[in-house]
């Protein structure tokens, strides 16, 4: 069952022009990531021997900047175990005030996602399907954010 559930989330097929193009939207050369921003990268299978890669990030939190983006594009497979990882990920971002942006997602990790309702988690609208798209939406939600600071301390000085 793992090795077909693994198997399936490989291809083999010819580099093409349009695939060069589509592919320009997913490359991080030449973007500039915002300091109110931190993009972090999931490579390889996102199974339930891995999940506890997002350690790092969970002790560190208070540190993180507003607006974390977690890169699918290289997570060739997830799993249950994986997919409660990331909601869980993502309740520990917004129970700290910060937003959890997805970006990226392959086909199979992309459906699983789609089954569990995932989007109750991050938001529609924060599942992006290239970092070109996450970051613009990134730079949305900081502006959103500006503005409710704004009005907040407008408030408070009448």
């Amino acid at each position: 069952m793992f090795i077909r559930k693994v198997s399936r989330t490989t291809t083999v097929s010819p580099v093409t022009k349009d695939y060069v193009e589509d592919s320009r939207v997913h490359v991080l050369q030449g973007k500039d990531i915002p300091d109110y921003a931190i993009v972090y990268r999931i490579h390889g299978p996102f199974l339930f021997g891995a999940t506890d890669k997002f350690s790092s990030i969970l002790h560190s939190i208070d540190t993180l900047p507003p607006i974390v983006i977690l890169r699918l594009r290289n997570m060739s497979a997830i799993d249950a175990t994986g997919l409660g990882a990331i909601r869980d990920l993502a309740d520990s971002l917004h129970a700290s005030g910060r937003s959890l942006l997805l970006c990226g997602a392959r086909e199979q990790p992309s459906q699983l996602m789609k089954q569990a309702d995932f989007e109750r988690h991050v938001g529609k609208e924060n599942i992006c399907t290239s970092i070109t798209e996450a970051l613009q939406r990134a730079a949305e939600l900081y502006r959103m954010r500006q503005a409710d600071q704004n009005a907040g301390l407008q408030t408070q000085n009448k």
